[in-house]
């Protein structure tokens, strides 16, 4: 079932909502192949949504609610939305978005805000008669369009069939051990893949309950959880990195929160979670938009602290199992301990990217998925994350991480978060700028910054340039858009400079 703000939506229930949406969706002229836009804070109207969609045919396209006006458009119009299902706060970022293409598309408010507001989107369905016999989505069908978060240039739209949909949330069941009386908090955003796949498909797939949180917030995450019973959540490494860091006043210690789900992990963290705040397991991952549900730490072990872990395969044994490389610049295997390129085969890999053939070709060699990000092996089949492919800062002949810097800063107390890039060198290469956010209330400086990283990163890795900034730009699912902070001039001009 779906628990939302008090109120209960069984399984069935659900599936007799998704019904009327159907009528409603064919009612509107929604036909097989159109795209369907969601900007919208998390809600049980998406559940049904999803749903009605694939008995469609059609695609659902989710964006970031917080986006503005000018990257929702982009996305509304590289998809070319049909319609566009909204919450109220985001309505007129919404018209400003559509307001110029060629065919505008409708727009629906998915709740209303106010007394006496628009009639929420779940009630206008329970007007509609129930459509049981439209059936024209199959497993082949493209079901959503997942834009990537875009942190080295414009967003890619990911393209998923209902079968990879399906392969993933049933994948999630079993590297979660998760049971029918399971209950899922969700407070990701149902944008992202994580939330849309591993959440509400887990607790699809294993016929548990999905607790949903309209949006994620720190400072009454644990009220939530004990009030909810909630028994598993999934977070990105940002959100506990906070929830580590709150007043331990908020934490409720009658919680019954069993399994936590996120990555990367480090030994602060999960100390933290185990010991502080009595979260027994930890399961550390990887994943992509492209290929989700890959790599995980087994549930019953061994788990490896700071590994992406190794192979998670469909509990079916029917279905292949993914697979594997790490791949060196001449697109050959590399020897175990070797660091190079993830390249990757999955039964839930994207369809490819929409309306970008060049960019889906290029992403694929010989058969096997580039992921971009570069890795090494262990002896156990187990893999570390080095850094992205272009997160690499070159730097007097050697090549340095920008996520191995930004982890090893980042870990500091008073730091909220950082950020490393490469910035021309008189010498020629780079030098290394770092963009530091410090915690509200801390007087953190760039020279308790410098005396840090002296102390955490060997004279190569430590920052040439640093610079305080009140904030950095994020992409929608929360990463630091790097490529937003080049060039880097205007940083460099304000930043202390420590070559001496």
């Amino acid at each position: 079932m779906v628990e939302y703000q008090g109120t209960v939506m069984s399984w069935q229930a659900c599936a007799e909502q998704a019904d009327r949406a159907v009528a409603w969706l064919l009612a509107r002229g929604v036909q097989a192949g159109d795209r369907i836009g969601l900007m919208a804070y998390n809600h049980p109207a998406t559940v049904v949504l999803l749903n009605a969609c694939a008995r469609v045919g059609a695609i659902l396209v989710p964006c970031n609610p917080e986006f503005e006006a000018r990257e929702a458009q982009y996305i509304f119009e590289h998809a070319g939305v049909r319609g566009v299902i909204c919450s109220p706060e985001a309505l007129s970022k919404v018209q400003e978005a559509t307001c110029q293409m060629n065919a505008v598309p409708w727009q629906v408010v998915i709740e209303h805000d106010q007394p006496g507001g628009e009639i929420s989107l779940l009630h206008q369905w329970q007007d509609c008669t129930p459509d049981r016999s439209t059936r024209t989505g199959t497993a082949d069908s493209t079901c959503m369009i997942i834009y990537t978060s875009g942190t080295t240039g414009f967003p890619k739209g990911v393209m998923h069939s209902q079968r990879s949909y399906l392969l993933t949330a049933e994948a999630f069941v079993h590297r979660m051990y998760l049971q029918p009386d399971e209950r899922l908090m969700c407070v990701l955003p149902l944008f992202h893949i994580n939330a849309l796949m591993y959440s509400l498909g887990g607790a699809m797939a294993c016929g548990g309950t999905l607790i949903l949180i309209r949006r994620f917030s720190a400072s009454t995450f644990w009220q939530q959880a004990a009030e909810t019973r909630a028994t598993e959540v999934n977070v990105i490494m940002s959100a506990a990195a906070i929830l580590a860091r709150r007043p331990i006043e908020e934490f409720a210690p009658h919680h019954s929160l069993r399994k936590m789900f996120l990555a990367p992990l480090n030994r602060d963290l999960l100390d933290t979670f185990q010991q502080r705040f009595h979260v027994p397991v930890l399961i550390e991952c990887y994943g992509m938009t492209e290929i989700p549900g890959v790599l995980s730490n087994p549930f019953m072990g061994p788990h490896k602290l700071g590994s992406m872990g190794c192979i998670s395969p469909h509990p079916d044994p029917a279905i292949a199992w993914p697979e594997v490389r790490v791949m060196g610049e001449d697109g050959q295997e590399l020897p175990i301990g070797e660091v190079g390129e993830l390249a990757v085969k999955t039964p839930t890999l994207m369809q490819g990217y929409f309306k970008d053939p060049e960019q889906t070709a290029a992403s694929f060699q010989d058969g096997w998925f580039l992921t971009g990000d570069l890795v090494r092996r262990d002896a156990d089949d187990f893999l570390f994350f080095f850094t992205r492919k272009k997160d690499i800062i070159r730097r007097r002949g050697e090549n340095i991480s920008g996520a191995e810097i930004d982890s090893a800063i980042g870990s500091h107390p008073d730091i909220l978060e950082c950020a490393s890039i490469g910035v021309a060198s008189d010498l020629g290469e780079e030098e290394i700028l770092l963009a530091v956010v410090p915690r509200p209330g801390t007087a953190v400086t760039p020279e308790v910054v410098h005396a840090y990283a002296q102390l955490h990163l060997s004279p190569i890795k430590r920052p040439r340039y640093i610079v305080m900034v009140d904030s950095l730009p994020h992409t929608g699912s929360m990463k630091i858009a790097k490529f937003r902070l080049k060039p880097a001039d205007n940083l460099r001009r304000q930043a202390t400079d420590f070559s001496s």
